[in-house]
């Protein structure tokens, strides 16, 4: 079975690669390696929540923030590898959680984007990853996520 057969399988629809919303790219192919900026939980070309973990939002609404945005992450591989099948391995995700003061469940927040790569790549969505606090995001999102990933040349 296709990832794009999987993700279907699932009811996800991966929306169109966002746009940068700055002087960057989107994403970077440099041998093996892609490279994806960050992404934000957009949908449509809004980001479908805004806030700080542990003030206005909770931690289901910062794991489907970042459920969110690495969908986002996979429409940017699609668009720039031409199909998901040839994604060998995500290597690393780093993912910045917009966090109020004392808030420390940023593991449990980015596990929205770690479960659902492991749900769609199996073994090939195990990652390294950091998940560390923000003190703001750009256009007060939740999340941010960049990726790490292994391509079949």
């Amino acid at each position: 079975m296709t990832i794009e057969q999987k993700l279907q399988e699932f009811g996800v629809v991966l929306p169109l690669a966002p746009k940068p919303l700055a002087a960057y790219v989107p994403a970077c192919l440099a041998g093996d390696l892609l490279f994806v900026s960050g992404v934000l939980p957009f949908h449509d070309g809004k980001l479908t929540v805004t806030g700080k973990l542990g003030q206005e939002l909770d931690v289901a609404q910062g794991y489907e923030a970042a459920q969110t945005a690495v969908l986002n992450a996979l429409a940017i591989m699609l668009q720039e590898l031409g199909t998901l099948e040839r994604i060998k391995q995500i290597v690393r995700m780093t993912g910045h959680v917009a966090s109020a003061t004392g808030f420390s469940e940023q593991p449990a927040v980015i596990n929205g984007a770690s479960d659902f790569l492991l749900k769609v790549f199996g073994d090939a969505g195990r990652h390294a990853r950091l998940a560390v606090g923000a003190a703001e995001l750009p256009l007060y999102a939740p999340v941010e996520l960049e990726l790490i990933v292994q391509v079949n040349l």
